[in-house]
């Protein structure tokens, strides 16, 4: 013998381990940005081009006329109040149900766009 231990077996529970927990993350994360929080039926526009979401603040007006900014739910009156504090620089993302009433989205729409943000985009499908 020439001093050297063979390989009897090799442990790869620690490898499986972190597979699966890089395997659910990778799943998870996809699965959010692919389908965002809020379900909404957005619009459909024949072009358009789509910013980074990963920058920008989110407005989601809900079939019911729910207002969500990033992901937390609030009212009309509290909205201008929890935007205060935002870069006027950052881009402002608005999703709206294509069932809503006109009257809605123009409401969320004045509101945002009265707090001086440089840009605000609307979402939408192609068909």
């Amino acid at each position: 013998m020439n001093g050297e231990q063979e390989f009897d077996y090799l442990n790869v529970i620690p490898l499986v381990d972190v597979m699966l927990v890089l395997l659910t993350i990778v799943l998870t994360t996809s699965t959010f940005i692919a389908t965002g929080s809020i379900a909404v039926n957005l619009p459909k526009a024949d072009e358009g081009e789509m910013a980074s979401t990963a920058s920008m603040h989110t407005v989601v007006v809900d079939k019911s006329g729910a207002i969500w900014l990033d992901d937390r739910k609030l009212a009309l009156a509290d909205l201008p109040a929890a935007m205060r504090g935002f870069n006027r620089q950052t881009p402002v993302l608005l999703r709206a149900d294509r069932d809503l009433p006109l009257q809605g989205f123009v409401d969320v729409y004045e509101c945002v766009k009265k707090q001086g943000f440089a840009a605000l985009s609307l979402q939408t499908e192609q068909p």
